[in-house]
């Protein structure tokens, strides 16, 4: 007797459901990495969106953020920048941006848990999501140079109120880009009197 499996067979019920079940992170991870490879491919384009003004912050900003497996360092592109424009517009207009960048990682975590479970950092983060909540996600928007795709990708998986993390990334890395700008900017001010 032959193996065959027919449209009404337990097999591909469960194929189909398996589909169903995940058909949200089939397509958040193709889209996160499509969003992913398309910046690494164009990366310096990228980085020639900061001679727009603030639409150029904003975007820069987005962009960076928007990226979750291959990150881009938006710190060090906003320091020079703040140096040439106003830096308390540079760091709200990379503020505004951050968290709607960071929406694919939140969402890649919402979507499915097998993202980043097996990294110790990943589980670590995940506990202290659980514990801390929206504390924990601030205080890793302020880390420079913290990979905080990881905290989205927690806040996504534990079902994180979306509205709580956006406003807490929007503050924390309000805050952050800042600093990084008039850094940049009474950086750059101390290199000239030194010169001059």
């Amino acid at each position: 007797m032959t193996n065959t499996i027919t449209p009404n067979s337990p097999a591909t019920a469960k194929k189909g459901n398996w589909l169903r079940r995940n058909y949200i992170f089939l397509l958040t991870f193709l889209a996160v990495s499509a969003i992913t490879v398309g910046l690494f491919l164009y990366r310096d384009r990228v980085a020639d969106l900061g001679n727009y003004g603030y639409p150029g912050v904003f975007l820069l900003t987005l962009v960076a953020n928007a990226t979750v497996i291959l990150p881009i360092p938006v710190i060090v592109l906003l320091f020079p920048l703040g140096a040439a424009f106003n830096p308390l517009f540079v760091g709200l207009a990379a503020g505004i941006a951050a968290p709607i960048g960071e929406i694919t990682g939140y969402m890649a975590g919402y979507s499915g848990r097998g993202i980043a479970q097996r990294s110790k950092l990943y589980t670590r983060l995940m506990n202290w999501v659980k514990r801390w909540g929206a504390l924990a996600i601030f205080i890793f928007s302020l880390v420079p140079f913290f990979q905080f795709d990881l905290a989205g990708i927690a806040a996504g998986v534990l079902r994180f109120p979306f509205w709580k993390f956006f406003l807490v990334c929007w503050l924390g890395r309000t805050i952050l880009y800042t600093g990084v700008a008039l850094a940049g900017a009474w950086g750059w001010e101390a290199v000239l009197r030194y010169i001059g």
